[in-house]
């Protein structure tokens, strides 16, 4: 199995795979061998599809999870073992389509007046004022905030692309006073100025969160 991992790993670098589709797709190939008890390379379309059926009426997987091991194990089947199709007669679950939650101006107000640090404050004006993801925006850097133009440089976001976003007015004189008080330093360096991760800005509006009532959905 080493022998193919490091396979399907110079294969996914060689599509330019993002570190967590590796992850992802890695784990699902794991897991169909784990539950054939077999190698992946001596397994039948067969064998594939009856862990297929194991994954939704035994496991019971979200549709999303259950996309990611199909795309995962059909990616390692063409691109590293070379067989020349996949075709698995596997019904995948439809993806539920729901209407995203969004929040009022008021709720965006009270979750970032509740925001006790100056840099949660930020980081989630960031985030309401550009809709930026909580990955993206502290990847963000000094030097991708063009203040002139009155737009922000976001690298390698969803789908590993680059996108321009604007700002307005208002948040780029917050930003202005954010750099004035913390000093970020360099272009190179990251915004946040310290050791801020996506957990810790949702533990700073959890609480907010909860105060809307459990019919609410967390962010």
């Amino acid at each position: 199995m080493t022998a193919l991992r490091q396979r399907m790993i110079a294969a996914m670098q060689m599509h330019g795979f993002s570190p967590r589709t590796h992850q992802s797709y890695l784990a699902a190939v794991r897991d169909l061998a784990k539950f054939t008890h077999r190698a992946p390379d001596t397994l039948m379309p067969d064998d594939v599809q009856g862990y297929f059926e194991h994954l939704v009426r035994e496991r019971g997987l979200a549709p999303a999870s259950v996309r990611l091991f199909y795309h995962g194990i059909r990616f390692f089947y063409l691109q590293v073992l070379n067989w020349p199709a996949v075709d698995l007669a596997v019904t995948l679950p439809k993806r539920p389509q729901r209407i995203p939650e969004l929040l009022t101006r008021v709720e965006v107000a009270a979750i970032l007046g509740a925001c006790a640090d100056v840099r949660h404050h930020m980081m989630l004006s960031l985030c309401y004022g550009c809709g930026l993801r909580l990955n993206e925006v502290l990847a963000v850097r000094v030097g991708d905030i063009d203040g002139e133009r009155r737009l922000l440089r976001i690298e390698q976001g969803k789908g590993a692309k680059d996108r321009m976003v604007p700002l307005s007015p208002t948040l780029l004189a917050q930003l202005r006073a954010y750099w004035r008080a913390y000093r970020p330093g360099a272009p190179a360096r990251g915004l946040a100025a310290g050791d801020l991760s996506p957990s810790g800005l949702h533990a700073a509006v959890r609480p907010q969160w909860l105060d809307r009532g459990p019919s609410q959905t967390a962010l």
